[in-house]
Formats: structure tokens, sequence, C-alpha cells
């Protein structure tokens, strides 16, 4: 509860600054810097997260990873979050600020699982389909999961559309186990 209240509150402020400046998408991409780095390294996770480490420390230890990688508002930003002690939350942060720059752009982020590599058209076909059934624009992300044997498996947000074989498979086993 805590996170996403925390969350929201510095994402918002962060993106009324970036709508009112014109750098919405640069802002993103810098935040996506930051979240890949620190997701990557262990060691850059328990500097950030660990209070006992000093927050001047933190802050001389992000200007040395990220010197030429973000603007001074993302450091600005992040030294705040560091001086009010909220750095633990950054990455809840950064979801709802992507998720904030999504929708002023009218953009749905949509994840797409199938059971082996789409083509491009493939691809084309299925954005097409889901920004009608969204009316948005759509970003998708493309994974593949083997054991949905065939079809595909959507996620718009926290809806699901599951379209695979193994789901189709699935509520037959379960309706001929009810039908016998």
């Amino acid at each position: 509860m805590l996170e996403g209240a925390v969350g929201s509150r510095y994402a918002g402020a962060l993106f009324e600054i970036a709508e009112r400046d014109g750098i919405i998408d640069k802002l993103e991409q810098e935040l996506d810097i930051i979240r890949d780095i620190v997701t990557g390294s262990r060691d850059l996770q328990k500097v950030m997260y660990y209070s006992q480490v000093n927050p001047d420390e933190k802050k001389d230890i992000l200007k040395g990873i990220f010197k030429d990688q973000i603007s001074g508002l993302t450091f600005n930003f992040l030294f705040l979050l560091i001086d009010r002690q909220r750095e633990s939350f950054l990455d809840s942060i950064i979801s709802t600020f992507k998720e904030l720059a999504y929708k002023a752009r009218n953009t749905e982020q949509v994840q797409v699982t199938s059971a082996v590599k789409l083509n491009e058209n493939e691809k084309a076909e299925l954005e097409k389909s889901l920004g009608k059934l969204t009316g948005k624009k759509v970003q998708s992300s493309y994974s593949v999961d083997p054991l949905l044997i065939g079809g595909v498996m959507v996620r718009i947000g926290d809806r699901i559309i599951d379209g695979s074989v193994r789901n189709k498979l699935s509520s037959l086993r379960e309706f001929l186990r009810q039908t016998s």
C-alpha cells in the first residue's frame, strides 16, 4: 500500500515537471537506464537499499555510474529520494512514471507470449488488432514460451487474453471432466 502511494506521489511530481518541460521521452529513457543498471547489479542494490550506507556515499556512487547517462534533473530526483530515504521505492516510482507516460501518449503497453517466435507480419497484424481492441496505440513486447503449444497469450494491463492451445486443451479437459 505504502509503496503504491509513494510511487504515485513521486512519479506524479516528476511527470508534471517532464510534461511541463517537454522531456517525457527523455526522462523515461533515463529512468529505464537506471532501472536496468540497478536491477542488473546486486552490489548496487545493496548500496542503494541499505539504510546504513551514508547518503553522500550513495550519491557519489550514482554520480560515478550515471555521470554521462542521465540529466541533472534526474540526478536531483535520485538525490531527493536518497535524502528522504525513499530510494527503496525507485522501482515503483519508475513503473508509475512509465504508466503516466503511456497514458499521456494514448498508448497501451502489451506483453505478448507465443509458442513460437512471431514474424514481423504476424506482429503487425496482432498489433493492429490489439490497437482496435484497446482504442489506443500499442507498444508490444514479445516473448516465447513453448509450453503454450500454439497460439498466443496477451497481457494488457491487468487483463489477460489467453488464446493458447494449452489453455484450450485445459478448458476441454475440464469440460470433459464435468460431463463424465
